[in-house]
């Protein structure tokens, strides 16, 4: 079998399955830390999900396990069409290549300006010049960045910057937006702005996982909340009610 096939093989078909699924999925780490435990949970494509929990829940390595940064021991990953567990290291590019990662701390590469923060995500990607500066432009005005393309990281407020990763993340149309304590760097009215422009993404189609802290957030926004303690999913709840 040639390795085209095995490839082929290895992303199914998207379509009615889950952009991410989990079963019986466990990880610890060579230093005996036990940080998930028979983790079983499904997010359908187009959801909003928020992950929560106190520090050393598990949520780093949930996103994690999804990113492909880490292997999970035991169990079964699939996201958006591709099997992590059997995944070997050169396919990666390809999975991450379907999903848009937002970070708490920007990323941003401080001598680029906005247009080439954002246009690094898309030359990695092999795309032409043209189709760059199209749709550069239109994710920087989805974000209320329009007038800024040409300004420099170091220029911009702190809800700016991620607002900046939030662009980057969404230039190449990805499946899946991954958010890993978005909020975490910038002001309560900025963290509402961020979470707004998500679920306005989100309501276009995109699938969205949101790690946060804020519960102030979960509580306004009425999207579904998994709840890890100890490595372990206690609850899965839609329309924001946590446990």
């Amino acid at each position: 079998m040639s390795e085209n096939e095995i490839d082929i093989i290895e992303q199914t078909s998207a379509d009615n399955k889950p952009v991410i699924e989990f079963k019986g999925v466990s990880k610890t780490y060579p230093s005996g830390t036990h940080a998930l435990e028979d983790v079983n949970i499904r997010i359908n494509k187009g959801e909003f999900a928020f992950v929560v929990g106190s520090s050393g829940a598990g949520k780093s390595t949930f996103m994690k396990l999804i990113m492909r940064e880490e292997k999970a021991n035991t169990g079964t990953i699939m996201v958006n069409g591709f099997n992590l567990t059997k995944m070997r290291r050169k396919s990666i590019p390809k999975l991450r290549r379907t999903m848009g990662i937002v970070f708490q701390d920007f990323r941003l590469i401080p001598k680029m300006n906005v247009f080439d923060n954002v246009a690094f995500a898309m030359h990695v990607v092999g795309a032409n010049k043209r189709e760059i500066r199209k749709e550069v432009a239109k994710a920087l005005a989805k974000v209320g960045l329009g007038e800024k393309a040409r300004s420099m990281p170091n220029e911009l407020s702190g809800g700016e910057q991620q607002r900046v990763g939030l662009a980057r993340a969404l230039v190449n149309s990805p499946d899946l937006i991954i958010a890993d304590e978005p909020t975490g760097n910038v002001d309560p009215n900025m963290s509402y702005e961020i979470v707004s422009l998500l679920t306005e993404i989100n309501k276009r189609g995109t699938t969205v996982l949101m790690v946060t802290h804020d519960h102030n957030l979960v509580r306004d926004f009425k999207h579904r909340v998994i709840m890890l303690d100890s490595g372990r999913i206690v609850a899965d709840n839609l329309g924001g009610d946590e446990q």
